[in-house]
């Protein structure tokens, strides 16, 4: 049974503690990346003979795979993966990390011991069939490892990772897709590792030619695994300083490129040290000596053909810095070059904690370009603990508006050259003067403060509700006809007065029904998934037809129903799909064995637990949990059980209910309790005193006592039994299952139910926050000043008669 992809990049990540101690996440990376290099090449030889590298023998992971255990592992690791990169001319690229340093691995039986479980781990990954099922489970894995080396690795350290969602973004908006041809090229000045480079390709169907620069050694080898794993062998990435020493070059020109993505090292102040060519890259103006954001940017500009499209990540300063910068700025502007921006969130990148943007090039057509677009998407994120991220939605949202040039309000417009030429603004891009994406200013009324009444301003401003539920805001409030109105309802029945509207159950109904057509239009596919299912593709089909079916319903952000679909799709579907994909409906819904590996340090919570006499049988259910299955065919048990379950609390209480009756010092409990409590043997042993004693009335309470005890025990023994029974019974059902049944309670009481309830979810936050600003706006201006100066002049009349009585 495969585990959950989940459960298994989260079982690597743990692994890599096998390697900490001497080395940070910088340094353990390389370790950990090598070994999954070589576990994939090895096993993509042995499935595909047209594997376009060499597995050499004696370079292969099973041969790794005979040193575990054994002194020489170090230096026998070493030499496996340097014949892999002779047979592959890929020397200084998998060979860079030494398996026999003691500094980092420990001397002698550490060293064994540890290189021995990392070996072990890798062994249990089979990539054989990862990309030919057109589910990325390696590239995926890399990502994951990525992610949190970039995120241990620090500021200093970190920046060879672009996140993948900012990645997605920029190789969504710079220009490809499914009419990019396999010849057409991209170029990555800072390719680092790659990762924008592949997420460009991913966007094309039929592939792009890929071109790469990358100064770091050890980054630039991460670089080459990456494409390499990601199934791009043939992509071309070169060694170097890309402004110093351009290595993809013809004479004494730039090589241009159709499309160009980068990241490059934010405010680079040594970018022109050893600068000798400058390959006609700062025609537009010399950037500064000590800032190389521009040195960057006019040599993508060079590196473009002409209808050649770029992204590239800068910091805010390049839109409004003075000096050499706004020279530049001036002259790329006027030529039509800069096609948009894009302002993204604070701290999103693992190098800086700054707010960053997205520039986008495009020579094409550019001498007639009348404006630029502009995108605040500053606001749009989720904190992921240290860092901030891009969620699902914020990435379609952007990719959507940018695309279609949309303008929305608070969020983007198409920004007229005439507006930024202008005196007021002289050529600044600075997003802030053209888009105000701050939140409106609550308004403070005077006179409704003064007079009462809530302003029809404030309650016109909540519009959005009013187009939704249109006889709503007259069952609300009572309009006055002097621009004010009153609430028409008790304040305490607001909330049900909208929960309880025909047209809000109406309106909720509709969206139900709209979520049900939704998945029944996908059943055919959902219930079709197998080994040659594409995730990517489904996901990406189910995610846009719930965008276009709620695209012109009011009230509801179509973006945060996608949110719900698509964290789920990440938390649970995604997991489900690739288990079916990988083992079929059937072997996928069996229960399997809890995992308790301490190598691995995967220790599995079972979801059921099945004594036999003294042993237990712990068992998982990764794509049928129990309760989906006791709720469809076993509820008479589970009706059983709660019913046990209430006479256990009965029990309980009736036994704290006496016990509370009969405490103090002198109850006839009291000798029977110890530190202010009353268990069954401290009041059977004193039951036994108070007999032999002759205390009747306290052997009578004593003895009801102990009854209650009892029966608390049986209440307690039965439903033990009652649940045991509930388990073996859930236990055998497993195995009576149809596929036809495992389909049905997988999409109907699993993934449907849960999309629906959390869309439910979004449409009833939205309600609970009209009730919240209408409370807002009673308290606001619910007491008038004549009202507080009579309370006032009351409380006052009350202090002095106090005072007077006091004769003070």
């Amino acid at each position: 049974m495969a585990l959950k992809k989940s459960d298994l990049y989260r079982s690597l990540w743990q692994s890599c503690d096998e390697l900490r101690g001497g080395m940070d996440a910088s340094q353990y990376k390389d370790y950990i990346l090598t070994l999954l290099f070589v576990k994939y090449v090895t096993d993509k030889a042995r499935s595909d003979p047209r594997n376009l590298l060499t597995v050499p023998a004696g370079g292969s992971f099973e041969e790794m795979e005979k040193l575990r255990g054994k002194k020489e592992i170090g230096d026998g690791i070493n030499k496996i993966v340097a014949k892999l990169a002779a047979a592959n001319d890929l020397h200084n690229v998998i060979d860079l990390a030494d398996f026999s340093d003691e500094e980092k691995l420990g001397k002698g039986k550490a060293m064994q011991d540890r290189l021995s479980k990392l070996v072990g781990i890798f062994a249990d990954l089979d990539f054989r069939r990862s990309r030919a099922e057109g589910d990325d489970l390696l590239g995926d894995a890399y990502e994951y490892l990525m992610r949190h080396f970039a995120t241990e690795s620090g500021k200093s350290k970190g920046q060879f990772y672009t996140p993948a969602e900012v990645s997605r973004v920029i190789a969504k908006i710079v220009g490809v897709g499914a009419a990019t041809k396999q010849d057409q090229t991209v170029y990555d000045p800072t390719c680092g590792s790659g990762s924008l480079l592949i997420k460009v390709a991913d966007e094309t169907p039929r592939g792009v030619s890929i071109y790469g620069q990358e100064k770091d050694v050890s980054t630039y080898a991460l670089a080459w695994m990456n494409v390499i794993l990601h199934g791009i062998p043939d992509a071309e990435l070169f060694k170097g300083d890309t402004l110093t020493e351009p290595q993809l070059t013809e004479g004494d020109r730039l090589r241009t490129f159709d499309f160009a993505v980068a990241n490059p090292p934010f405010s680079y102040k040594s970018w022109s040290n050893g600068l000798e060519n400058e390959y006609g890259r700062f025609e537009y103006g010399r950037p500064p000596e000590k800032n190389g954001d521009y040195a960057f940017l006019l040599h993508i500009l060079k590196s473009l053909k002409g209808k050649g499209k770029a992204a590239v990540i800068l910091p805010h300063g390049v839109l409004f810095r003075g000096g050499a910068e706004g020279r530049i700025r001036r002259e790329l502007v006027r030529r039509g070059f800069v096609k948009g921006i894009v302002g993204l969130p604070p701290n999103l990148f693992y190098g800086t904690g700054i707010p960053a943007c997205i520039v986008v090039l495009d020579k094409e057509n550019a001498a007639g370009r009348a404006g630029v677009f502009m995108v605040d998407a500053s606001r749009g994120f989720v904190k992921d603990g240290a860092k901030n991220r891009l969620r699902s939605q914020d990435i379609h949202k952007i990719v959507d508006v940018f695309n279609r040039q949309l303008d929305v309000d608070r969020y983007s417009r198409m920004v007229p050259l005439a507006e930024i030429q202008s005196e007021a603004n002289e050529y600044n891009l600075n997003i802030p003067r053209y888009i105000d994406s701050s939140e409106p200013e609550d308004i403070q009324d005077l006179r409704a403060h003064l007079h009462g009444g809530i302003p029809d301003r404030d309650i016109e401003a909540l519009g959005l509700y009013w187009d939704a539920f249109p006889s709503l805001r007259g069952a609300l409030f009572k309009q006055r006809g002097d621009g004010y109105s009153d609430l028409a309802v008790d304040s305490a029945k607001i909330q049900e007065t909208i929960l309880g509207s025909p047209e809000f159950e109406d309106f909720a109904a509709g969206v139900e029904g709209e979520v049900g057509k939704w998945f029944e239009a996908h059943r055919k596919d959902l219930l079709a998934i197998d080994e040659n299912t594409k995730p990517a593709e489904l996901i990406e089909a189910l995610g846009e037809d719930l965008l276009v079916r709620f695209e012109k319903r009011p009230l509801l952000d179509k973006y945060a129903l996608y949110e719900q679909l698509l964290s789920y799709w990440h938390e649970t579907m995604h997991d489900d799909v690739y288990l079916i994909m990988h083992s079929g409906w059937l072997e996928a819904s069996r229960p399997r064995k809890a995992i308790k590996d301490k190598d691995r340090k995967l220790d599995e919570d079972p979801d059921l637990v099945i004594s036999v006499k003294k042993a237990k049988n712990k068992f998982k259910m990764d794509l049928i949990p129990p309760e989906l299955v006791v709720a469809r065919y076993l509820t008479a048990c589970k009706e059983g059980v709660e019913r046990l379950e209430d006479e256990v609390d009965k029990a309980a209480r009736t036994i704290e209910d006496f016990i509370e009756e009969h405490s103090g010092e002198d109850s006839l409990l009291a000798g029977a309790m110890e530190e202010g409590r009353v268990t069954k043997p401290l009041a059977s042993s004193r039951l036994k005193e108070a007999k032999h004693e002759a205390a009747l009335k306290e052997v009578e309470v004593l003895e009801y006592m102990v009854s209650l005890f009892r029966l608390e025990s049986q209440a307690n023994k039965n439903l033990r039994e009652a649940r045991s029974n509930l388990d073996i019974a859930t236990l055998e059902k497993y195995g009576e299952l149809s596929s036809d049944e495992i389909k049905d309670l997988v999409l109907q009481d699993k993934w449907v139910a849960v999309i629906e309830r959390r869309i439910k979810e979004v449409l009833t936050s939205l309600l609970l926050q009209l009730v919240d600003r209408i409370l807002q706006l009673i308290q606001r201006y619910g007491r008038t000043l004549d009202e507080m100066e009579a309370e006032f002049a009351q409380l006052n009349d009350q202090v002095s008669d106090q005072l007077e009585r006091f004769n003070l």
